[in-house]
Parts: C-alpha cells; sequence; structure tokens
C-alpha cells in the first residue's frame, strides 16, 4: 500500500504547477470570440493587410514598455485599427476599455525562452510569460491572429475550419458516450451479482475522464465559434449529461484517495495516458485484498437514501457485497422507517439490470 501511495504521490507531484486551468483559458478565448468589440478590430486590421502587435495591461508590464505615446482614450475598433498603422505595440487598459498607448516598443527579457522567429510574435510570447498578461500578435504575411497568455500560446482559426474540428469532436464524442453507457451497464450488474470486474472499473473511468477531456476542447472551439455554435452547444450538454457524476461514483468506490486528489491526476492526463489502463489503475492505488469490492456509493445513491444514510451503511458494513445480504434487522437501526422501501428500491434495480 505504501508503495501505490508513493507512486500516486509522484504523478501528483509532477503535474505542472503553472499550467493554465480550462476556466482560465476559456474566459480569455471569450475576450476574443467573434462579436465582442476586440475581435471586430482584429479582423479589422487584418482587413486591411496590416500587422500588429496588442498588450492588455496588468501592473507587471509598465516596466517592460519604452518609448510611445500615451493615449488614455475610449477604446473602439476604428481607433485600434487606425492605431495599428504605426509602428509598435498598442496597449489596452486591464478593462479593455481604453487605449492606454500606442506605437510603444516592448523590452521583455531576451533570455526568456521562444520558439517564435519574427520579431513582433517573439517580443508577444516574451512578453506574456514575463508579464502574465494577454498579449495578441497579428502577422500581415500568414494573416493569422496569435494569442498568448503566460505559457500559452493560441492560433485562431477560421470559423468554417473550426466547425469542420468542433464537429469531428461531436462525432468522437457520440462514439465514447455509446461505449461509456455500455461500460456502466456492465459494471453495475456485476455489481449487483456482488462480483466486480476491475477491468470495467477501469474502462468506466477511462471513457468518462475520456468524454470529459473531448468536451474541454470542444468548449474551447465553441466559445471561439461565437454565435454561430448555438446547435453544438445543445448536442455537447446532452451528450455529457450525467458523466461526469458517474465516473466521479466509481472513482470514489473504487479510488483508496480523496476524489478531487484523484481527479487532478487523471484530469492532467493526455489521451494517450487515459487509453493506458495500467496508468489509471496506479492512480487508484487500490489495496490487493479489496480490489474486488466496492464501497457501493454509486449504487446506493440509485435508491432515495441520503448521503449521510449512505456513509453510515458503508462506514458499517464497508462494502456493497454485505450491504445487499443484509435483513432488515440488520438495517434498522440505521435506516429506521426507510428500511423497507430501500429493500424494495435495491429489487428494483435488480430487476432493471436482469439481476437475480
Amino acid at each position: 500500500m505504501d508503495e501505490k501511495k508513493e507512486i500516486q504521490k509522484n504523478i501528483f507531484e509532477n503535474i505542472h504547477k503553472d499550467k493554465i486551468t480550462k476556466e482560465e483559458f476559456l474566459s480569455v478565448l471569450k475576450l476574443i470570440a467573434p462579436g465582442t468589440s476586440l475581435r471586430v478590430a482584429l479582423d479589422g486590421v487584418l482587413k486591411i493587410g496590416k500587422g500588429a502587435l496588442i498588450v492588455i495591461e496588468n501592473q507587471n508590464l509598465l516596466s517592460l514598455l519604452d518609448g510611445g505615446f500615451r493615449f488614455n482614450t475610449k477604446f473602439t475598433p476604428q481607433k485600434l485599427v487606425e492605431l495599428a498603422k504605426m509602428d509598435g505595440a498598442i496597449v489596452l487598459s486591464s478593462d479593455l476599455k481604453k487605449i492606454n498607448y500606442a506605437n510603444v516598443l516592448l523590452i521583455p527579457d531576451v533570455k526568456i525562452k521562444t520558439n517564435e522567429t519574427g520579431t513582433r510574435h517573439k517580443a508577444a510570447e516574451r512578453t506574456a510569460k514575463q508579464a502574465g498578461t494577454i498579449t495578441i500578435a497579428i502577422s500581415e504575411r500568414k494573416h493569422e491572429i496569435t494569442l498568448y497568455y503566460k505559457s500559452l500560446k493560441h492560433l485562431f482559426l477560421e470559423t468554417s475550419e473550426l466547425l469542420r474540428r468542433a464537429n469531428e469532436y461531436i462525432y468522437f464524442l457520440e462514439k465514447q458516450k455509446e461505449l461509456f453507457e455500455k461500460s456502466v451497464e456492465r459494471l453495475t450488474r456485476f455489481e449487483l451479482r456482488k462480483i466486480t470486474n476491475m477491468d470495467n472499473v477501469l474502462s468506466v473511468i477511462q471513457k468518462g475522464k475520456i468524454i470529459q477531456k473531448i468536451s474541454d476542447e470542444l468548449r474551447r472551439y465553441i466559445v471561439e465559434i461565437g454565435k454561430d455554435a448555438d446547435v453544438l452547444k445543445i448536442r455537447l450538454k446532452e451528450l455529457t449529461l450525467g458523466v461526469e457524476k458517474e465516473t466521479d461514483s466509481v472513482i470514489r468506490d473504487y479510488s483508496e484517495f480523496n476524489l478531487n486528489r484523484t481527479n487532478s491526476i487523471l484530469n492532467s492526463f493526455s489521451f494517450e495516458e487515459l487509453f493506458d489502463k495500467n496508468k489509471i489503475y496506479q492512480v487508484l492505488s487500490l489495496n490487493e485484498s479489496i480490489s474486488e469490492k466496492t464501497k457501493g456509493w454509486r449504487i446506493l445513491s440509485m435508491t432515495s437514501l441520503e448521503n449521510k444514510e449512505i456513509a453510515l451503511l458503508i462506514q458499517s458494513f464497508s462494502y456493497l457485497e454485505k450491504i445487499l445480504l443484509l435483513q432488515d434487522d440488520l438495517l434498522k437501526p440505521i435506516l429506521e422507517e426507510k428500511t423497507n422501501s430501500f429493500i424494495e428500491e435495491i429489487e428494483n434495480i435488480k430487476e432493471k439490470f436482469n439481476v437475480k
């Protein structure tokens, strides 16, 4: 058991501590989504065939600015497009309501690593990393808009390409959801028969996490697509309904560690890592002596019992296998007047899944 704890500890500590959360990334994308004033301005710069370097001001930025003009004027897309005709960077206020500077030179530390080749894009990436802010580089030659935020780089694509990719993700999501539902049903039947096949457990967690990861990618495309993504939003909601809750229930039943800690590790996995069931097994840090038993949170949650009552049952009898064999005289001290209805509900669940 100590060895398994050490495995999970090492995986947990190797997660990139500076990694940008998906919520943070999406909030940044929303600032530049189609229909926003800033996106109108960026598209306007592309339309006139100009390049630009735009920075969102924060408390760390001022020391990286040199020269230029102090504007302190209200932001409009038209003003930004006109200022893009000059050389140098344009600095917007943190709330995007003002243009504070124009034609300024960015002087980030040249020792900051960058894979960019162009002067404008190098300055954008280094400034984003050093100041921890948003920078946007527009390339007149490639006709592209590139976003930099902290350590993140993101290239904006045409709406048609975004829609094509989003529809591919929807197709993949549909296939994974079908496999997930089959794995859940199979696991439920085994658990009700008081038999647990660990391959089924790992399949549910694997498919559930893959669906969540695909969903994260799809949400990014939906934000980028903007107002044309309404149908995608609805379909995404349909395909992900209940998946996270079901997956968490299985993790709670089988992981030897806290749900949040286990999820932190699994959510950091790449698609390639999620397809490796051995890695998932390691994260659960299962005790070999109980790896064939479930605590029973998921099955018991199908009844009308409250969480505190389920917790008492598991605390008293440890595993679902024992709980399903209990007679009413042992259940009554915990469930009291709910005892008979609980027994009836369990029988109905067994009937639903053709388990005798």
